[in-house]
């Protein structure tokens, strides 16, 4: 899927999406439907979204994501298959606290090891660890004066392709990065998924208003 096509693909709907950018027919992953966003676990409430009064349909609805929630699962929950995509996408439509730095959506391998994680606030960060342990933490990205933590809704696609990153920002700014991971890197999906905090963090994502948006 070509990159300048990702910004067409927001729809404003409760889902967080891995998009496979391969041509192996894998489907779409609604992380938030996964981890059973829609039955309201303790600390997750529904309000009001990004959009309130929309002509053709239902006006949008979030989360609200409490200080203390905590919410994983198996990573093989979202891909029973087992494996990972190479190239992928994450789209989401967050509105996070003002000033907050802290990860949304973080992997783990089955020895503990964090593979990847979205670190919203106002320099982001997209954590990448492949099988040989590249890149190195002091070369992962890092996205400098763009502030996803100011309190506004963001319409946000990351995506990883070959050896490049690239964020899209409410369809207007794109970033792109450099990725040093390895020639055929992979993921270990034996591990769990962690929504909102790294399993080593004190402070646990905190939004006021939050919505994932998907295809």
């Amino acid at each position: 899927m070509p990159l300048n096509t990702l910004a067409s693909l927001f729809t404003p709907q409760n889902r967080l999406v891995l998009l496979p950018l391969t041509v192996d027919h894998s489907e779409p992953v609604d992380v938030l439907k996964v981890l059973e966003f829609q039955n309201y676990p303790e600390g997750v409430t529904k309000i009001s979204g990004f959009c309130t009064n929309r002509r053709a349909s239902k006006p949008d609805s979030a989360y609200r994501v409490a200080k203390q929630v905590q919410i994983s699962a198996p990573t093989t929950q979202l891909f029973p298959g087992g494996v990972f995509p190479e190239d992928f996408s994450i789209l989401t439509t967050v509105r996070p606290k003002s000033g907050l730095q802290s990860f949304l959506l973080s992997i783990y391998s089955e020895q503990g090891v964090q593979q990847l994680g979205v670190e919203v606030g106002r320099s982001p960060v997209f954590l990448y660890e492949d099988q040989t342990g590249k890149p190195a933490p002091e070369d992962y990205p890092l996205f400098r004066n763009l502030n996803l933590a100011d309190g506004k809704w963001h319409r946000v696609a990351i995506s990883v392709e070959k050896k490049t990153v690239t964020i899209i920002v409410d369809c207007k700014k794109k970033i792109t990065k450099s990725l040093l991971r390895s020639d055929h890197p992979s993921i270990d999906t034996k591990g769990i998924t962690v929504f909102g905090t790294r399993i080593l963090d004190e402070e646990v994502f905190q939004v006021k208003y939050f919505q994932w948006g998907g295809l």
